[in-house]
């Protein structure tokens, strides 16, 4: 929090701060950086060793609070709201499933069924959907995500969802089936592959 409302620090600033020695602001900050959250520069100056500076890596900022599904809603709503604009949702959706299409398409060339699979696991798990797969007996596979990131504006609008599904059928090219929706009230998103 001092990193993020003061940006660059020094130990000593820390220490004061937080009532710790500089000693273990800076294990605390080896750890940090070790996560990816802190870089450390080093601060030249004029006589004697550099000083160390402590500042707050681009991938912190995910640590911190966000609403983007609130402008999201807001934003979808006021489309909704006004009936010349709201065929302009499924549009919405339907180009963003056009992107993902074409960004994850060429992962899947060339590939065997189990593959696409496992790389559609691999893409959404990038994206947090916490996905794990399950190969059957009968040659076909499950794939089930644990989380929906994008489970607030999913409830309210499921063309995210009939989208996602669409996605699947186009990147796998083979027939894929929704047996259970976290928008909808489930546990998790399955989906029955082949």
């Amino acid at each position: 929090m001092l990193l993020k409302t003061g940006g660059r620090m020094y130990a000593g600033d820390l220490s004061n701060e937080l009532g710790l020695t500089e000693m273990a602001i800076r294990r605390h900050m080896y750890a940090l950086e070790s996560e990816g959250s802190v870089s450390i520069i080093a601060v030249r100056q004029a006589m004697g060793r550099p000083l160390h500076a402590y500042e707050l890596t681009a991938e912190a900022d995910e640590l911190f609070p966000k609403n983007y599904h609130l402008l999201a809603l807001d934003l979808l709503d006021e489309l909704a709201d006004d009936p010349d604009t709201a065929e302009l949702i499924d549009r919405m959706f339907e180009g963003r499933k056009k992107k993902l299409l074409e960004r994850y398409e060429p992962r899947m060339a060339g590939k065997s069924l189990e593959q696409k699979v496992s790389e559609l696991a691999a893409i959404q798990n990038a994206g947090g959907y916490m996905a794990e797969t399950e190969a059957k007996s009968d040659g076909s596979y499950m794939l089930y995500e644990y989380n929906c990131p994008i489970a607030q504006v999913a409830g309210k609008y499921l063309q995210a969802c009939s989208c996602e599904l669409s996605l699947f059928k186009s990147l796998l090219d083979v027939p894929v089936v929704r047996t259970e929706c976290l928008a909808k009230g489930g546990g998790k998103c399955s989906y029955q592959i082949g």
